[in-house]
């Protein structure tokens, strides 16, 4: 049976928690319930809307989202934790492994890479659920999984960044069709870079592209989200 997580996200920067909340809306299985900018609004929405899944942020205006993490586990919440924070420093992260997160991504957060950490959240969650009983094998895979994918998640292709990328991606979360000469308005770049950014996404199955005559005739490619 096909079933929804329920997501949080904790975030200061009111327009990165809307990008990730579009993220969010083009996986499957994930339905965010709600968006805190503070600690303060944070520690009331855990209380009455109890998500099963956070997307933390680190730096707070009023606080430290690694109080949050300490809270949860403290009032023995029932979520699980993804941390995505700016904080490159190593005491951030044992204090974040020693809370029992799920994930530790830096930002700027790739699009991929947080796919491939919901996705596999959601895998765990699934086979656990069909679990009888705990063999090792079965809590090898929970406890140490394959960074194989996350690896390559993170590849990025030489000419290609990922903020800019992300700002391609971000043009087809609606039904759209946009030329390169179009988007490359939009983010600020050149046709060139634009398009490269375009073939890009055609190449990982996330864009189609296809042709359009001008007004001279001209042909000249439009590309729009593939829909699955």
């Amino acid at each position: 049976m096909k079933t929804t997580t329920k997501v949080m996200i904790i975030e200061d920067d009111q327009g990165i928690a809307e990008v990730h909340n579009r993220y969010l809306q083009q996986i499957d299985g994930f339905e965010v319930v709600g968006i805190a900018t503070s600690q303060s609004e944070a520690e009331i929405q855990l209380e009455l809307l109890q998500p099963e899944l956070v997307l933390l942020d680190v730096y707070l205006p009023d606080g430290d989202g690694l109080d949050i993490l300490r809270q949860v586990r403290l009032q023995k919440q029932h979520c699980d934790v993804i941390l995505i924070t700016a904080a490159r420093d190593v005491d951030t992260l044992q204090e974040a492994m020693r809370g029992g997160v799920v994930d530790y991504l830096l930002k700027p957060v790739i699009f991929s890479r947080l796919e491939s950490a919901l996705n596999k959240y959601r895998a765990q969650k699934q086979e656990l659920a069909s679990a009888s009983d705990l063999d090792q094998k079965l809590v090898d895979k929970m406890l140490q999984p394959s960074s194989q994918s996350e690896s390559d998640a993170n590849q990025l292709p030489k000419g290609i960044d990922g903020m800019t990328l992300d700002k391609i991606r971000a043009l087809f979360t609606e039904e759209i069709q946009l030329t390169a000469d179009e988007a490359g308005v939009k983010i600020g770049a050149s046709r060139t870079t634009a398009r490269r950014y375009l073939e890009y996404l055609i190449g990982t199955g996330e864009l189609v592209a296809d042709i359009e005559y001008g007004t001279v005739g001209r042909p000249e490619r439009s590309y729009k989200k593939l829909v699955r």
